[in-house]
């Protein structure tokens, strides 16, 4: 035999080596089919196998856990409120040979998840109420004292009776009832986003927005309010300083009034005829000016000293 028959019969054994084994990775698993058929149980631990060379096909399966992302779809509530709904799920496959059956690969896995949860979803958001779906608990909201007296009896229309979590789990309960029909087990399901749709969203912004608009009005009231209290308590206390400062002053000026007249008065009684003197020259000097004309009779005593002050001049 020749070298080249050699190196052909040495090439058709690594091919028949080749095509003999498979190897079954940790995160994998593995069926195998023959003319169409699948053969013996489905191969979940790792390691290396054997087959029929160019006869018997091996079909990997990842073991890990796997994504599932819903659509967003719209879906009305029982109380007639239009929302937008977004799920994601967590799922594997559990058994490779009813997997293969019923699916055959990820991609059609995908699909019969998308009906069966995107169903569920629908059934059970349309059976129950928006607060239900939005809420997860009865808890109280956290509000202000203020915003407490707003609300009112409003608290009442926010009780939840089932909660989110929960129509969550009814989700993940009725679909993982049907999935070992295909192989698979559901691990999780939640909802990801419930948000309202545009035309809702408006009037749900535009009723927040109004909401906010009152309490900061009766808030300005409020504090309008206060501001004239506390004015009117200023301006009081104001005028209430002043009385006590214009009575004070009173008092001092009477008392400074009366020590004058005592003055005058010791004075008077010191001498007299100086004392008329100077009174007298005080009051003409608050009555006469230089555009002032004086008729006087000759008894006057503006007239004696007048002529008086005019002699002593001439003395000089």
């Amino acid at each position: 035999m020749n070298r080249f028959g050699i190196a052909f019969i040495v090439i058709v054994a690594l091919l028949l080596a080749v095509q003999s084994v498979f190897i079954v990775p940790e995160y994998g698993q593995a069926i195998v089919v023959e003319v169409g058929k699948i053969k013996g149980k489905a191969i979940t631990k790792p390691g290396l196998y054997f087959k029929v060379p160019f006869v018997s096909e091996v079909i990997h399966f990842d073991k890990r856990w796997l994504e599932w992302d819903g659509d967003r779809n719209q879906i009305p509530t029982r109380d007639k409120k239009y929302i937008w709904m977004d799920a994601y799920a967590r799922w594997r496959i559990k058994d490779p040979i009813e997997f293969y059956k019923s699916v055959r690969d990820e991609a059609g896995a995908q699909t019969r998840l998308d009906d069966i949860i995107d169903g569920e979803v629908r059934n059970v958001v349309a059976s129950h109420d928006l607060i239900d779906i939005v809420r997860s608990s009865s808890r109280s909201f956290e509000r202000s004292e203020e915003e407490q007296d707003e609300a009112g009896d409003d608290e009442q229309q926010f009780t939840t009776k089932i909660g989110r979590d929960e129509l969550a789990q009814m989700v993940l309960k009725k679909a993982a009832q049907v999935m070992p029909a295909y192989g698979i087990e559901l691990a999780d399901m939640q909802f990801r986003r419930v948000n309202y749709v545009d035309s809702v969203q408006e009037k749900v912004f535009e009723r927040m927005i109004s909401e906010r608009m009152r309490i900061a009005q009766r808030f300005r009231s409020e504090g309008q309010g206060k501001a004239a209290e506390i004015e009117g308590t200023v301006e009081k206390e104001l005028r209430t300083i002043d009385s006590e400062a214009f009575r004070k002053a009173e008092e001092i000026r009477g008392k400074a009034d009366g020590e004058a007249a005592g003055i005058y008065a010791a004075a008077y009684n010191k001498d007299p005829e100086l004392y008329g003197f100077v009174r007298t020259l005080d009051a003409y000097r608050a009555i006469i000016d230089k555009k002032t004309q004086l008729v006087l009779s000759t008894d006057s005593d503006l007239l004696r000293l007048l002529q008086g002050q005019q002699q002593a001049g001439k003395a000089r």
